[in-house]
């Protein structure tokens, strides 16, 4: 009767809709669905502005459904149906296209937000159309829960079905629900009953995602805690427990607590998921032997002095101890908390997946992160000694040579002028005891005197930070920042740069080797953190040389046909500012007043063809200075100032008549400010001091002479007994060092 008042003479159609309707296949909206929507357009359709339109899309709107298929898929092909069938019954165009588009109106949710419904123009078609179809939402409690359950059917699997079924009813609830005042007094009472309580439903049949993560986690943490007191218990087997390592040195404890540890974590896991009492004893039990080994390995603790340290294996067996504390206290804690409810938690949810992921990484983070670093840090500091200062620095004299000596240290066994270096601070010294002491540069007095009870090798030592440190490479230890001033090691930098090379010192790059001759070049801040890494590739061998701004790599390609490069990195990022390859590498480079200086090769001689200055910003060649031919010896480059001061013999060597010839060019314009040659071995050390002066040694077993070459000429001046002609001078700015039985002397 509906559809005969609808549209006259399309009885076949109203047959077609029909039968889509109540076919086999379907599961949901079938012809009872099909009715309510009906059944409830008339009683709104007064509301419309084209009642025709809107009841034919009432009928078209569900026409075409697949098992499992949404609300717009579902749309979207009836509408084409309806666009297919209607012009075969002499529909107009323009109704058409109206019935089309309120049936692609039903694909969208049917309900308005609570607080968002405002529309500029209202849709009453629409509205009205809207409001039918969820007149479903509104029928009696029985066929509503028939009508859910059908819905949910439909979408096939049953778990993703209830999800999703939840979600779409939380919007529906979280909206007006209808769009006319009309439809909102008649049904949205029963509508919203009817919703909550198909929420209500399926919130119970919906798995818990997050129920049961605490218990989760403890159980983890438990077993996973346990499994790390093992791993450290390992590590600690391979480390002394005191430095020197005293033979034999009993190595089972560790291995009995890495057994006992590993025992614990299956043991400690059912404790964590049981509430019986067996649970909680094992729980107990393991927080017993935890806090009894601690105590035992606590009075165990070597007593440190300046010939005995603490061994890396008394922090690992303390956080091994730690850890299987904290296994056995969560083991117990979640024995504690499991109550009968409990014992029905969902067995494998979101929130217990993720808690048996999580804290496994947890634990990883705390033994790289916190325990590692902990222990480095208990074994730093149990091991170090600092005294002093002892007086405020004094400012260094100027050695004029003249056959005295200002100071002589105190006894330093083993250290001599060779491995001083000098400091804003005063004159840093390593020992071969592991200990590094500053004299005062005006009076050779001790300030203060660092040393390790792990380390009885001489440090390797450098300046850095214009002087303000003093960078100390211990065996076994690694790089450690001493400040200059008070001797207190301000920082030590991580176990992963101690295979690093020290470039250069001030300011800090770092070289690291790696495999295949693919090295690295780091910039490095005080405190051992890389600001940058450059790394070009396999077969590079890196040297660098850093001006305050500017870094000049040179690159020396192994492999392949690549020619040598020379590149240029900013100091601050590592970014590369400029490259260029020349036709042979160069060699000996040198920073001198800002500008790089380089000594180009002359083939296998050691003598090289000239010496290039660098603008290091740009890679410019500044200028060229040649060297001259007659040159015969190693030619050596050091910076004096704005000056480079190098160092050869003017001629063929010869036993007869040995000369050295010193030349001082200015960096700024390659040009020759001064040169003298004086009769010296060119093969004897020399030391170059800030103001151009070249000193060197050479003495017989009677008595000792000190070679002084500068612009004024050369002159030779005896120096007192007891300096060791052998041993190397040093420069310290314009203080000149030698060594002495007695330690370190400071010539006048």
């Amino acid at each position: 009767m509906r559809w005969s008042e609808l549209l006259p003479g399309s009885a076949p159609l109203a047959d077609d809709l029909v039968a889509r309707y109540v076919e086999r296949t379907r599961r949901a909206y079938r012809d009872q669905y099909l009715e309510t929507v009906l059944d409830t357009l008339e009683s709104l359709i007064q509301l419309s502005t084209d009642p025709t339109s809107v009841r034919l899309a009432a009928w078209f709107h569900r026409a075409v459904h697949q098992p499992g298929g949404g609300a717009a898929e579902d749309a979207e092909s009836s509408a084409r149906l309806a666009e297919q069938t209607l012009p075969a019954y002499g529909v107009d165009p323009i109704r058409i296209a109206e019935v089309a588009r309120l049936v692609r109106l039903t694909g969208e949710l049917a309900t308005p937000p609570t607080d968002a419904y405002a529309p500029p123009r209202r849709d009453a078609n629409g509205d009205v159309l809207l409001d039918a179809v969820n007149g479903v939402l509104a029928i009696a409690p029985a066929r509503y829960a028939a009508h859910a359950a059908e819905v949910r059917r439909d979408a096939g699997d049953r778990t993703a079905a209830i999800s999703r079924r939840y979600d779409e009813v939380q919007q529906l609830l979280d909206g007006h629900l209808y769009r006319t005042q009309l439809a909102r007094q008649r049904m949205g009472t029963m509508a919203r009953a009817n919703l909550e309580a198909e929420l209500a439903g399926l919130d119970s049949e919906l798995p818990a995602p997050w129920r049961g993560w605490q218990q989760a986690a403890l159980a983890a943490t438990a077993t996973f805690a346990a499994v790390a007191a093992s791993v450290a218990s390992i590590a600690a087997a391979g480390a002394p427990w005191q430095v020197p390592t005293v033979e034999p040195e009993s190595g089972w404890p560790p291995v009995a607590l890495a057994v006992i540890s590993l025992v614990c974590a299956p043991l400690l896991f059912r404790s964590a998921r049981s509430a019986s009492l067996r649970g909680r004893l094992t729980a107990g039990a393991a927080v017993a032997v935890a806090v009894t080994g601690l105590l035992v390995a606590w009075a165990q603790v070597p007593a440190t002095n300046p010939a005995v340290g603490i061994g890396l294996r008394v922090p690992l067996v303390i956080s091994s101890l730690l850890l299987l504390l904290l296994a056995g206290t969560a083991a117990l804690v979640a024995s504690l908390l499991r109550t009968k409810t409990a014992r029905f938690l969902p067995s494998r949810n979101l929130g217990q997946q993720l808690a048996w992921l999580a804290v496994p990484g947890v634990i990883a983070l705390l033994l790289l992160l916190v325990v590692q670093p902990l222990a480095r840090g208990y074994v730093l500091s149990s091991n170090e000694r600092s005294e002093g200062p002892r007086k405020p620095a004094g400012a260094a004299p100027q050695s004029v040579v003249d056959g005295g000596v200002t100071w002589v240290s105190r006894a330093l066994a083993s250290a001599g002028a060779e491995e001083a270096i000098g400091t804003k601070y005063g004159i840093a010294v390593p020992r071969s005891s592991g200990v590094v002491e500053m004299v005062d540069a005006a009076t050779g007095e001790l300030r203060w005197r660092y040393s390790r009870s792990d380390s009885d090798e001489k440090p390797e030592i450098v300046a850095t930070g214009n002087g303000e440190y003093v960078l100390a490479e211990f065996a076994d230890v690694g790089y450690l920042l001493l400040d200059a001033n008070t001797g207190k090691r301000k920082a030590a930098w991580p176990g992963s740069t101690r295979d690093h090379s020290i470039q250069q010192a001030d300011p800090l790059l770092t070289g690291e080797r790696k495999s295949r001759g693919s090295d690295r070049l780091h910039g490095v801040d005080t405190d051992g953190s890389n600001r940058w890494t450059f790394e070009p590739g396999r077969c590079t061998d890196i040297g660098a040389v850093a001006t305050s701004d500017t870094v000049v790599a040179f690159l020396g390609h192994s492999c392949g046909q690549e020619p040598d490069e020379i590149a240029g990195l900013d100091l601050e990022s590592g970014k590369k500012l400029w490259s260029k390859a020349p036709t042979d590498m160069y060699r000996r480079p040198v920073v001198v007043g800002g500008v790089v200086v380089v000594a180009e090769p002359g083939g296998d001689s050691d003598v090289p063809v000239a010496l290039v200055g660098i603008e290091p910003r740009t890679g410019e060649t500044k200028w060229r200075w040649p060297v001259p031919a007659g040159w015969s010896c190693r030619t050596l480059l050091k910076p004096a100032g704005r000056y480079l001061v190098v160092v050869d013999c003017p001629g063929r060597e010869t036993a007869q008549a040995p000369k050295t010839v010193v030349t001082a060019i200015d960096a700024v314009t390659g040009q020759t400010a001064w040169q003298t040659t004086g009769p010296v071995n060119p093969r004897t050390r020399v030391a170059v001091t800030a103001d151009g002066r070249v000193v060197s040694l050479s003495g017989t077993s009677r008595a000792c002479w000190a070679n002084v070459i500068d612009r004024t000429g050369y002159r030779r001046v005896r120096l007192p007994t007891g300096i060791s002609c052998g041993r190397d001078p040093v420069a310290i700015g314009n203080l000149i060092l030698t060594s002495g039985t007695a330690g370190v002397i400071a010539l006048h």
